[in-house]
Parts: structure tokens; C-alpha cells; sequence
């Protein structure tokens, strides 16, 4: 990509982005983590506690963010425009399984991005991410290319949050920091391919972003609901390759093994499509409608392309025989 084209897209992506400051109440941050924090506070008495970046899709205010940007628990989100205008965010809805969130703000004729599509993206391609970086630096952009495609890792929006699988990802070296979270990364033409979402600690060059797909499904979602619907089976598992067969002599080497999450937990949900469809701890699901489960094709990543209400078939194997079971999935809480 030449610099004029860089410079031209820039400018054309740049009015849509904007930037989220997240803020307490002071009190509210002297019961978590006493301290002389009253230097800090505004004469609202709210302290800045951190910030990300989100984009505009839709010019009555629809912003894009991730879902950690804004999941802090009694905390107030103000959406930062890239003219300076500040508005107060509503959070309309969370993806239940992706990184992404839907705000709004009380504002009208705003520029706004056109979503394109990370499935036809190819390595090598150059992408533009653009961002609030750390939080501080607003309007940063970072050039780069699409270093990997469908890429898993777990990651941790806070020292203190549980870890969380996110698959499918674009891997760039686009430089990606914490305040870039919620910031879009285009294409040479500024449609937006990804949602910056996570970096790897300790390395360089390594940045991930969500499929714009993903995002485009809960903006349909929220449309046609009012809210992110994603279909649920109501299964924990573990993939099974050659060393786990082994070490548990199992039935099959590939496959999904129904197991529970700690001693008092469940394989199994009680009362989820699973458990109506008879599903047991220890069942191994060998196939979902038809395709093959295993590490590099898990459950999950067969659910994403499904919705509620759909009807699949899974393949069991249980006691050495397999059978075939259909399951009616419901909505994810």
C-alpha cells in the first residue's frame, strides 16, 4: 500500500473512530483499592480508570466497541468523538461469546465505516489499525498486513478476569495496545475487516482482531431483537487427539468428549438442548451434521455459523456404539 493511498484512507476511517473513557465514582474506587485518590477526581467526583476505542457504523450513533472495554461493574463510559464532542454511552447489548459490544450515544448525522468482509482477507494483505492506544494517544494508526487467518488464543481482559478462548481470529502485525481495544482495522479501501481485541504479552508484532462477520451478525441480531442472540448446546467438552485416547483409553482419537468443569459441575447442562437430547457425561461427539470434530474444527466453531432455533444432528459414541441424536438449539444467557 503507497502512502497516498495510506493517507487517504486514514482520512477517510479517522472521522468514525472515537474513543471510550471509563470512569468511577470516587467512593466506589476507595471501597475496591483504598488510597488518596481524591487528587484525581473531577467535580463530579469521578476518576478516570482507564479507556478504548470503538467506530461508528451507523450515523445515529451506533457505536462498535469490545466487550471488555465496557463490561467494568459500576462504572460510567463516555464516547470521546474525534471533533472533541462527548457524549454518555449506553451499553445496548453484549455478545455472550465474542469480544464485541453494541453502545449508543444520543447523537445524529455522524460519519460512519462500511463493513466489509474478513472472509475473502489473504495473507499478506495490508491492513490500517486505528485506535485510542493505551488509552492515552487518541487517533493512532498502525500499518500493517494480515500475518495469519483463523487463529485461537486464550486471553484475559484483566489480571483478575477469567481466561476466554477466542477463535477464529486475523492475526496482524499491525501494532495493537490495550487502548486500541474496540478500534476497527481496515482494508486499503476503509472497509473495515476486523475489531482490534488482544495482544500477546512479551511479544512483538503479534496483534489479533475479530471478524468484522461476527460484528455484522450481532448488528443483525440487535435489529431484528433488540439484543445478541447466540444459539446454545449446553455441552462442556474437550477435544480428543492420539494423547488424550491414550491417557484416558478412549473409543475414538478425534471427537469431542463430554466431561464436567471441576467436582461439582456438569458435563452436561441441566436443562439446555443437550440434556434434552439425552447427551451424558463421557459421550464422545464424533460428528456435527455430518463434519468431523477435532482440534482444528471444535464444537464452537460449528455454533457460530448456526442460530437459534436451528436443529442439528450430532454423531455419538457411547459404550463402543454410535448413534445419532437431533438437538433444537435455544438462546445463550
Amino acid at each position: 500500500m503507497n502512502d497516498k493511498r495510506v493517507i487517504k484512507t486514514i482520512k477517510k476511517v479517522m472521522p468514525a473512530v472515537v474513543s471510550i473513557a471509563i470512569a468511577k465514582h470516587l467512593e466506589d474506587l476507595e471501597k475496591e483499592a483504598p488510597g488518596d485518590l481524591a487528587s484525581t477526581a473531577d467535580e463530579h467526583g469521578m476518576v478516570e480508570v482507564g479507556g478504548g476505542s470503538g467506530f461508528i457504523v451507523r450515523a445515529n450513533g451506533l457505536i462498535l466497541t469490545n466487550k471488555h472495554v465496557v463490561s467494568e461493574p459500576n462504572a460510567e463510559y463516555t464516547v470521546i468523538l474525534n471533533d472533541g464532542r462527548r457524549f454518555a454511552a449506553q451499553i445496548l447489548t453484549r455478545d455472550p461469546i465474542n469480544d464485541i459490544a453494541i453502545v449508543k450515544i444520543a447523537a445524529d448525522k455522524l460519519p460512519c465505516l462500511r463493513l466489509g468482509d474478513a472472509t475473502r482477507l489473504e495473507l499478506g494483505q495490508s491492513l490500517i489499525a486505528i485506535g485510542n492506544a493505551l488509552g492515552i494517544f487518541r487517533n493512532t494508526v498502525s500499518l500493517g498486513i494480515v500475518s495469519g487467518l483463523s487463529r485461537s488464543i486464550t486471553a484475559q481482559s484483566a489480571p483478575d478476569a477469567a481466561p476466554q478462548e477466542m477463535r477464529g481470529l486475523i492475526q496482524t502485525d499491525a501494532a495493537i495496545n490495550p487502548g486500541n481495544s474496540g478500534g476497527p482495522i481496515v482494508d486499503a479501501k476503509g472497509f473495515v475487516v476486523g475489531v482490534n481485541a488482544a495482544i500477546v504479552a512479551g511479544a512483538h508484532s503479534i496483534g489479533f482482531a475479530i471478524p468484522v462477520n461476527a460484528a455484522r451478525r450481532d448488528l443483525d441480531d440487535l435489529d431484528a431483537f433488540g439484543r445478541i442472540r447466540r444459539p446454545l448446546l449446553g455441552l462442556r467438552y474437550v477435544m480428543i487427539d492420539k494423547d488424550l485416547q491414550e491417557k484416558m483409553k478412549l473409543g475414538a482419537d478425534y471427537g469431542a468428549l463430554a466431561v464436567r468443569e471441576g467436582a461439582d459441575g456438569h458435563a452436561v447442562v441441566p436443562g439446555s438442548p443437550a440434556d434434552r437430547a439425552g447427551l451424558k457425561e463421557k459421550d464422545i461427539i464424533l460428528r456435527f451434521n455430518g463434519q468431523t470434530l477435532d482440534r482444528d474444527h471444535p464444537i464452537q466453531d460449528f455454533l457460530e455459523n448456526l442460530n437459534v432455533g436451528n436443529e442439528v444432528t450430532l454423531t455419538i459414541l457411547r459404550d463402543g456404539k454410535e448413534s445419532e441424536v437431533k438437538v433444537t438449539l435455544t438462546e445463550r444467557k
